[in-house]
């Protein structure tokens, strides 16, 4: 059997879509179905289920990957053990992760680890929702549950502080809240509660359940700027809101909060090496912002004093 052939199905396996394992692929989107035809006609079965949105994984697909995911790191092991091969880590690396960590923590630094490795892709899934790890929606995610399912490598990424705001022009002409009972009265700026993809972020509900909401969003940046516009309070991650000038944090110390990052990938990715160094490389990048992701107390109340 062509190896070539195999190669395309688990790129299709992995993005779900012809188009997206053709953009992977670097082909047409009907050279994909054209190699996968001739593979299911070689194996005797079909290999995908044709949807609406997509091409799932039939049975026969599904007991076939982990033999074409072993193949493929044999096939990787065997060509960077060979003399002349070229050097530098290569292909595709789809990264999934929550909105706000992606585009203002992740994405400079993932930019210039792509500049460091020319031969390397980087796809950024930067989403106000869930990235899948089992649907092959991405090679690595970053979440705010710790997977439990699954022959799946988990590390705990880390910690990060989230801190009630508000707009100096809010709060200058609002009632001021020195306990959470002053909260009352004050309208807030939160998450759509039925679209919510984490029970991580049913935050408010610790601190206040508030009467009126002048604005929910999906979007974590779209929170912050309906805040900073002075639309009203909002829990904010300080790695979004505390370099801000115009927005102060509310009751530090008792509306401030703490989630987990968990970073995780399928067991088998573990071999490959671009997913190894990539692995590596958030781990580091992300432990030198600390201090942007778990500001002290008194970080916070300085820098609400010095803005």
């Amino acid at each position: 059997m062509d190896w070539d052939h195999f190669r395309y199905f688990l790129e299709l396996a992995r993005a779900g879509t012809l188009v997206g394992a053709a953009r992977r692929l670097g082909v047409e989107h009907t050279t994909v179905s054209r190699r996968l035809q001739a593979l299911e006609k070689q194996v005797g079965s079909a290999l995908f289920a044709r949807e609406a949105g997509g091409h799932r994984l039939t049975e026969a697909g599904r007991q076939l990957m982990p033999k074409v995911e072993a193949m493929e790191a044999a096939f990787l092991a065997v060509e960077s053990a060979a003399p002349g091969v070229r050097q530098g880590l290569h292909g595709l690396v789809r990264i999934g992760t929550t909105e706000g960590f992606g585009n203002l923590i992740l994405a400079p630094q993932l930019a210039r680890f792509a500049q460091n490795h020319p031969g390397l892709v980087v796809d950024l899934l930067a989403l106000p929702r869930l990235v899948h790890l089992s649907r092959r929606e991405a090679d690595i995610v970053i979440s705010l549950e710790r997977p439990v399912r699954g022959a799946v490598l988990v590390v705990k990424l880390t910690d990060y502080v989230l801190q009630l705001y508000g707009a100096r022009d809010y709060l200058a002409g609002h009632a001021p809240v020195h306990t959470a009972d002053d909260l009352r009265g004050h309208t807030f700026i939160s998450y759509v509660d039925d679209l919510l993809f984490s029970k991580e972020l049913q935050i408010l509900d610790e601190l206040h359940r508030p009467a009126h909401f002048v604005l929910r969003s999906t979007s974590i940046l779209a929170q912050y700027e309906a805040a900073r516009a002075g639309a009203g309070l909002a829990v904010l991650p300080a790695f979004v809101a505390a370099q801000d000038p115009s927005l102060v944090p509310v009751l530090p110390g008792v509306a401030r909060f703490q989630r987990t990052f968990w970073m995780s990938m399928p067991a088998e990715n573990k071999h490959v090496a671009r997913m190894q160094a990539t692995w590596a490389f958030l781990r580091e990048a992300v432990a030198a912002r600390q201090g942007l992701l778990l500001p002290s107390i008194g970080a916070i109340d300085s820098g609400a004093a010095s803005a």
